[in-house]
Formats: structure tokens, sequence, C-alpha cells
């Protein structure tokens, strides 16, 4: 068999959406961008939504509105994409890790409060770094595989040491605690549209806000700082250039992106709830496998399974022997035609960050226990019962191999 880790799921009305956008002419940022990030955030019950290139553009984008920059630190879970990280950086502030709970691979409300009180002085009204090069401003939560943090708690714990919180909701749409979904909890969040999550435009982001006056700010932003967009002047029948009131970015996604984006919302419920039955029946194959752990849904939460992340248990090894182990796993999976991949990677662990900080890898160990010994299964739409029982014969057979 060949079986990737994943797929988009696409049928003919892509194909049909893109086909009216090449028709229309207007192949750049336009009415139809305005269409998805409407119904985009309709679908997660925000008010608005901000299309962009990316989720690191996004996440860029959001934070620069929050005023972050040279001189702040956020805090953000190691355990996560390095995008999180870089798109900090991208401000000119600080990211300061810290580790995650390993249940549910989010970042540990615990250790945030931990290093908060190990690590700031509060004066004046600011979280002042002992080390005195800088203050703590915010706190990125990273919705991680498409689980929802605590953000009961995070919230709580913002509110009590007067901090911001932006969601990295990039593998998180649909994902839900109780009735709310990610981007409900009054902060600014950011979705990804790449072609590994739920739903794709190839490549993409969006902001989502439930303030009109701070979309109004980001899409300036998005489009090099200009007052008005090319569409709307152009609709006005204007030839002069827009005027710039401030220095922005070009992070505008494009109507042919956008179209594919419609057409995947189309469907989106049912590529949502799909998922989640395919992850449910891993949960029953692998269920007696007492070297492997399942992802959990907590109960009140939704889980939207962008990913299916399991752990290996290697109780007699050291997280970097297990890494080992689970490496040469993956490789025989590969060789029986199964694509998988590790979780995340501990960004703290990574060397543009390990050595620009001088972090230790070991700092934050559950982070870097789940870099090394967490396992992706393959998990799409098109996914049949025969390929699921065959990746998790082959899993089980790997393991004995090793």
């Amino acid at each position: 068999m060949n079986i990737p880790v994943t797929k988009p799921y696409t049928d003919h009305r892509e194909t049909e959406e893109i086909a009216k956008v090449v028709a229309s002419g207007w192949f750049a940022q336009g009415p139809v961008v305005e269409e998805f990030e409407k119904a985009v955030a309709a679908h997660e019950g925000a008010n608005f939504g901000v299309a962009t290139t990316s989720c690191t553009t996004a996440l860029h984008l959001a934070l620069h509105a929050m005023g972050l920059g040279p001189g702040f630190d956020v805090l953000v879970p190691s355990f996560t994409f390095v995008a999180s990280a870089n798109s900090i950086v991208h401000t000119g502030a600080k990211p300061r890790f810290v580790d995650i709970r390993q249940d549910t691979f989010n970042i540990d409300v615990v250790a945030a409060r931990k290093y908060i009180e190990e690590n700031y002085d509060y004066s004046d009204g600011l979280l002042k770094n002992k080390s005195g090069t800088g203050v703590l401003k915010a706190i990125m939560v990273v919705h991680q595989f498409g689980l929802c943090a605590d953000m009961a708690a995070f919230l709580a714990l913002a509110k009590e040491f007067n901090l911001q919180i932006i969601e990295d909701s990039a593998c998180a749409l649909g994902a839900k605690i109780g009735d709310k979904h990610q981007g409900q909890f009054g902060n600014l969040a950011c979705l990804s549209f790449h072609p590994r999550k739920s739903i794709t435009t190839g490549e993409g982001g969006m902001i989502l806000t439930d303030d009109e006056e701070l979309a109004m700010s980001l899409r300036g932003l998005r489009s090099h700082g200009a007052a008005i967009s090319a569409h709307t002047r152009h609709n006005m029948g204007s030839f002069a250039l827009p005027p710039f009131d401030r220095i922005g970015y070009n992070y505008r996604m494009t109507d042919l992106q956008a179209a594919m984006g419609l057409a995947q919302m189309e469907k989106v419920d049912f590529i949502m709830e799909t998922r989640r039955k395919l992850a449910k029946r891993y949960d029953k194959l692998i269920s007696d496998i007492d070297w492997l752990t399942a992802p959990i849904e907590p109960e009140g939460y939704t889980h939207s399974y962008q990913s299916y992340v399991c752990m290996l248990k290697f109780d007699d090894l050291s997280s970097f022997e297990g890494g080992e182990k689970r490496d040469k796993i993956l490789t025989l999976l590969s060789e029986k035609g199964i694509a998988t991949r590790q979780g995340a990677h501990a960004s703290h662990a990574l060397e543009c960050y390990r050595l620009k900080y001088g972090l230790h890898q070991e700092a934050l160990p559950v982070s870097y226990a789940c870099d090394r010994l967490s396992l992706t299964l393959p998990l799409y739409v098109q996914m049949t019962d025969t390929e699921q029982d065959y990746v998790v014969e082959m899993l089980q057979e790997a393991f004995k191999g090793v």
C-alpha cells in the first residue's frame, strides 16, 4: 500500500470555483477573499475574519496589532511547530518557552505560572524580567493537533497577571470547549489552511476577531499599510494610489486561494465528522497496545484531529534513546508504504533557538520527551478501514522489529 500521512479532501467544486476566478480576471485579493473570510468567521462564531498568506503571517500581524515588539516577552509552548516562536521573533519580541502537558500536548498552565513566578517581578503594573531584559506582555496559547488548551485556566492566569492572550489555532478549525469554538474566548485567534490542515487553500491563514476596528486595522497592515484595498479603489473608479498611514506588509491571500477555500467550506462539517470517526476507530484499534498512548479528548472538549498523534512508551529508555527507537519504527513503516511523522518538535531544542538563547534540550522534559517519542498516524477523509487496519498491523510489526 501507499498511505500518506494526510491528504486534502477535494471534489469538482474546487475546480469550478477556481475557474470562476480565472474567468473574472481578478486573481489577487478581492471579493472572493471577503466571501471566504465571512464563511470561516461564521462557522467559528467570530464577527470578522482577516485572511492572510499563512498562519505564520496571521500570527505576526496579530502580535503586531497587540503592540508586541522589542523589549517584550511572550510565553509560548515549546512543543509546537517552529512558526509559533518565529512569529514572535519577527516582531522583535522574545519567545519564552514553557513546558506542556503530555496527555493533551498543550501548554501547561502550571508550568506557565511557575515560569512567571520564577522569572518576573511585578512592578508598576508590569511583569519585569528579573534579568532586566524584557517585560512579559502576552501568552501564545497553541491548540495543538486540534485540541483546545485549557482556556478557562489561561484566561484566569492572564487576568491575574495583566497579560494578553493570542490563540495559535493553526490546527484547530472546528475545535471546541463546550459550545465555544476556538477564537470565541475574547482573544485574537489565527488559523492555517496549509494542505496538512482540515481544509486547505494551498497556503493561507486567517485572523479571527470580534473587534471591527481591529479587523479594519489588520486589513490595512496586511496590504502594505494601505488605508483602502485595491478592490475597493477599483469599485470606486479611482485611478490614484491609496494613502498609506503606516508601514505594513504584503500578507494578502489571493482570490484564487479563497475560491478553493470556499469550496472546502461547503464540506467542512463532513470533513470534520469523518476525521473524528476515523480517530475514534483508531482509538479502538490501538486500545490493547500497551506500549502506545492514544490522544485524549477531555470531557466537554471537541477534538478536530488535525493530526492523530500518539506517544510511544519506553519506560526503560531515556527520551533520547527512545527517540532512536521511534525513528527506526518510522523507517520500518515507510518501507511498508506508510508515511508517518513525529508529532511536532521541541522548539527550545532546535539549533536556531537552543544556540540563540543558550537553552538545554532537557530543560523542558515533557516537550523534549514528546519531541522524541511522539508518532503521527495517517489520517485523511478518504482513508478506508483496510488502510487503517494495515497501518495498525504494520505498526505492531515495526515495534517488534526494534
